[in-house]
């Protein structure tokens, strides 16, 4: 006779997840960090709603000294506040976008050398190798010099050095998970190649994809911000690695244009890795107190 296992009901799950976070002291820091930055990013405009770009009073402001640029102008007068929720949007745009590309990337390459292994395997681990000798950042530059600098090209740029961390992660759930009995059972049932990977193994190797994904998304904000610093960034959306570079003559005698970007990227990247590090020890299941019923 088959037992019926009771769905949980939503209020039961937001219970679960409020315990989860008051567990885990660093997802929580995490989470409230990561919606304290989108709701600036989704929010801010309405209080912040000029370009950024304009010249809108007189030129390195301190924070406070006018009520109406309440955290100060840059060299040539722009509303530094307006400029950070610009750059909020434009982080987290291409960080969630350009994980997702990696994320896609890394998954299916790294799906199908764990299932097939052999020479499928080999030839791309040899592929994912070559990705890994070339440092990154460098890597990206390269891939943006190459096009006109804009929102896509950083994000394609972003999204293609990212992907070999979550391919060597997936491949190794894959070679974990691809011997296992519920998977031999569905193989011997008659299942095919594309769905046992869908429907019975990339399941569970989600949660590890997750993990890795919120890390990947503090490298991508790092990553933009280091090439609109260097003025590869879309020259028509403010970042807040425009700022830091627009402020880096100004260092010494108006060091709040850089400060308060730095600790905008700063708060942003310690979110997600916080998040992820969080998400970390609750998915791992030796890390984690079995409470009975």
């Amino acid at each position: 006779m088959t037992t019926l296992v009771p769905q949980a009901s939503a209020a039961e799950r937001l219970r679960s997840a409020a315990a989860l976070l008051l567990r885990k002291p660093a997802l929580l820091v995490g989470s409230l960090m990561l919606l304290a930055l989108a709701a600036v990013a989704l929010f801010g405009r309405f209080w912040f709603s000029a370009d950024p770009w304009d010249m809108a009073g007189p030129p390195m402001l301190w924070p406070g000294e006018d009520a109406a640029y309440p955290l100060g102008t840059d060299l040539m007068g722009r509303d530094i506040a307006t400029g950070l929720v610009s750059g909020a949007r434009v982080s987290l745009l291409v960080g969630l976008v350009s994980t997702a590309l990696s994320a896609v990337l890394g998954v299916a390459i790294g799906a199908l050398g764990g299932f097939y292994r052999g020479w499928v395997d080999a030839l791309l681990g040899r592929v994912t190798e070559v990705f890994q000798t070339v440092p990154k950042f460098v890597l990206a530059v390269v891939l943006v010099a190459l096009f006109k600098p804009s929102i896509a090209t950083e994000v394609i740029a972003i999204g293609i050095v990212s992907w070999p961390a979550t391919a060597r992660l997936v491949r190794a759930e894959f070679l974990r998970l691809r011997e296992r009995e519920f998977v031999l059972a569905a193989e011997t049932l008659g299942m095919g190649d594309l769905r046992l990977m869908l429907t019975q193994i990339l399941p569970n190797a989600l949660p590890s994809i997750v993990v890795v994904s919120t890390l990947t998304i503090a490298n991508a904000i790092q990553t933009e911000a280091a090439l609109a610093f260097l003025g590869l960034g879309d020259p028509n959306v403010m970042s807040w690695g425009t700022i830091i570079g627009a402020g880096r003559e100004q260092v010494v005698d108006a060091w709040f244009i850089c400060a308060l970007p730095g600790a905008a990227i700063v708060v942003a990247v310690l979110g997600f890795n916080l998040v992820g590090e969080g998400l970390s020890d609750a998915m791992n299941p030796q890390l984690q107190r079995r409470v009975q019923p």
